[in-house]
């Protein structure tokens, strides 16, 4: 700035902002070198007992006004609640990646946080919460940040204290904004096999499904929330009707194998009904029947949530049409991960690391499907 101090071509200026010390701070740091003023917070959040005093400052100080800051996208802004992995594509690195890529501002909260997937022969990490989510949630309230939602994703949710308090969230998000828009996947299990402690199951069907505008389960977890037994395309028809009775207007069973042909074996069928209005040609119930890929797959149906977000935000009112263009992003993310397995393996490499979803190089397939398994009304 014209008048200003002038710094020599080697010098980096950086600013920060430091809390309680009267704003910006100026930092001169030669290039290579360190910082010539030390800053306010440690990096680590688990900090000694020596930086006390200055995370007492962060949190008396920290109730100045953000909302400006959580101003959301044309597409939308969305909270996402979900695992996360270091390695691998599993919960939120199966949904923050293609979210941003159709035009989301996405805020991830890490309901685990593990080395690798459980699929691993042995994995290390942490579990939230419902305290820590709550605190973080507290947090973005007192910065003004709740403000800006228009979408919260909830995925895996490991114990009955922090799926209770996304339950209050999603209230609390909804006095901000009316008309959130709540996808909720409620991962239990699969193939009869609970991933969950049981109690919440309970918990799920009473308190949050309730609050969901649109529930992505699959087979098992339907069957668990309606306490019904899924084994033709009627009765799946019947668990979803159970279900609009609950709360959620819009419900997509993601996987079912269901006995209505002598092919089932090979196929995978996807069921959808809403109650809401539709567009011209566009049915309120349908179902999509993909061929199954002959692999190994981890975090689909965390892919598959994450895509009907994203494609149900673009055509609200054509749930079917938004359903058959997330199926062909899935399938063709799918089928590029199944190539490169296979030349993995023809180059001698077995792992479970190389059977990871190749979400990175499917870039044309998240944006551009191709639809080639195509939506069937039933209406």
């Amino acid at each position: 700035r014209a008048g200003g101090p002038r710094l020599s071509a080697t010098t980096i200026v950086d600013v920060r902002v430091s809390l309680g010390l009267g704003g910006p701070r100026v930092f001169r740091r030669p290039l290579g070198g360190r910082a010539t003023s030390r800053s306010l917070l440690p990096h680590r959040l688990r900090h000694p007992s020596s930086t006390k005093t200055s995370v007492a400052v962060a949190s008396a100080t920290c109730s100045g006004d953000g909302s400006q800051m959580n101003v959301s996208s044309s597409t939308g802004r969305a909270l996402t609640i979900q695992s996360h992995v270091v390695s691998g594509y599993v919960g939120n690195k199966c949904a923050v990646f293609p979210l941003q890529l159709h035009g989301f501002d996405v805020d991830p909260i890490l309901s685990v946080q593990f080395s690798n997937h459980t699929g691993y022969g042995c994995w290390k990490g942490e579990v939230m919460t419902g305290e820590q989510l709550q605190s973080l949630v507290e947090g973005l309230e007192q910065n003004g940040l709740l403000e800006g939602y228009t979408h919260l994703l909830t995925g895996y949710i490991g114990s009955a204290s922090m799926l209770r308090t996304v339950a209050r969230l999603v209230r609390k998000l909804r006095t901000y904004n009316p008309n959130l828009v709540y996808v909720c996947d409620p991962v239990l299990g699969d193939n009869g096999r609970l991933y969950v402690p049981a109690e919440l199951t309970t918990i799920y069907r009473e308190e949050i499904v309730p609050l969901a505008t649109l529930l992505t389960p699959n087979q098992f977890e339907a069957e668990l929330l309606t306490g019904m037994t899924i084994g033709s395309e009627e009765d799946a028809l019947a668990a979803c009707a159970s279900l609009h009775q609950a709360g959620p207007p819009s419900v997509v069973l993601t996987s079912l194998d269901l006995d209505h042909s002598a092919s089932s074996s090979s196929t995978i069928t996807l069921l959808g009904s809403t109650s809401q209005p539709q567009a011209e040609r566009c049915g309120q119930r349908f179902r999509i029947v993909v061929p199954r890929i002959p692999s190994y797959f981890t975090g689909t149906g965390d892919l598959c949530a994450a895509l009907l977000l994203a494609w149900t935000a673009k055509m609200p009112d054509k749930l079917g049409r938004a359903a058959e263009m997330a199926v062909a992003s899935l399938q063709g993310v799918l089928r590029r991960t199944a190539a490169a397995q296979a030349v993995a393996e023809a180059a001698g490499k077995t792992g479970i690391g190389c059977r990871e979803l190749r979400l990175v190089n499917s870039v044309d397939e998240l944006l551009h499907p191709k639809i080639t398994e195509e939506v069937t009304w039933l209406d």
